[in-house]
């Protein structure tokens, strides 16, 4: 079985976001870039699941700018086989959003036709937890998100699922769509020999064109700006001081 590993490449979750002066949007000028947590998590249960026998190749992607090569070759030194850079934007302050990426991915699924594709539930830069899902849509497969554990068993995927009541253990077939949480595994720190290997591992470049998919925006960012500070706490002397306070504040 062939896994698909979307990933993206977004300001590393160690860095403090800046807004531009102009508000136009966030500042990445001379600002760390890294592969987006949750898709780091899906590359390594890609990575278990061949260490497990239960898959025979791992294919990085990623779409947007020609800096994503960094992304990939960290997904390729962590043990994925090889990679897939699609160019859909020439300005790394451009995010193309979910559902081109779901279109170009679907185009990427068509041609290299995996078993499973495990993506990340979503980036850190734009939270909007969509890609998964709508690729599941386009291309009619069965999908399990937010998973916390993945066993793969034949033509079988038992995933367990985070929900807002708890636990969710779900089945599907593969192939499918699986979106990874927070609690699926741990990912691997890349060896330096393995640094050195992803240096000479295949890594195909492609563009949103040759896909046949229009990547123009749908969205318009009209402003982005800072949140505001916190406002400092007060002591109260009283529960009835207490309850009055939370009625102000709209709470109770």
């Amino acid at each position: 079985m062939k896994v698909l590993v979307p990933v993206k490449r977004v300001i590393d979750y160690n860095v403090k976001a800046r807004v531009k002066a102009d508000g136009s949007g966030v500042d990445l000028a001379n600002v760390k870039m890294s592969m987006n947590p949750f898709d780091e998590i899906a590359v390594e249960e890609a990575i278990r699941l061949k260490e497990a026998g239960k898959a025979e190749e791992v294919v990085a992607v990623s779409i947007g700018v020609k800096q994503a090569q960094e992304t990939l070759r960290t997904a390729l030194a962590m043990g994925a086989d090889r990679a897939i850079l699609v160019v859909a934007a020439d300005d790394v302050g451009t995010d193309i959003e979910p559902l081109a990426v779901a279109k170009i991915l679907k185009a990427v699924v068509d041609a290299e036709q995996p078993g499973l594709v495990i993506a990340g539930k979503q980036a850190i830069d734009n939270d909007m937890n969509a890609t998964g899902q709508m690729l599941a849509a386009l291309l009619g497969w069965s999908q399990a998100t937010f998973a916390s554990k993945l066993d793969i068993d034949g033509d079988t995927a038992k995933v367990t699922r985070e929900v807002d009541g708890g636990l969710q253990t779900i089945e599907v077939k593969l192939p499918t769509i699986v979106t990874a949480d927070l609690r699926l595994n741990e990912p691997r720190y890349a060896s330096l020999p393995n640094i050195m290997k992803a240096k000479k591992k295949p890594l195909e470049e492609k563009t949103a064109a040759d896909y046949g998919v229009d990547v123009s925006p749908r969205l318009e960012v009209v402003k982005t700006r800072e949140p505001e500070g916190r406002k400092a706490g007060i002591k109260v002397g009283s529960v009835d001081e207490l309850v009055s306070k939370l009625k102000e504040a709209g709470v109770i």
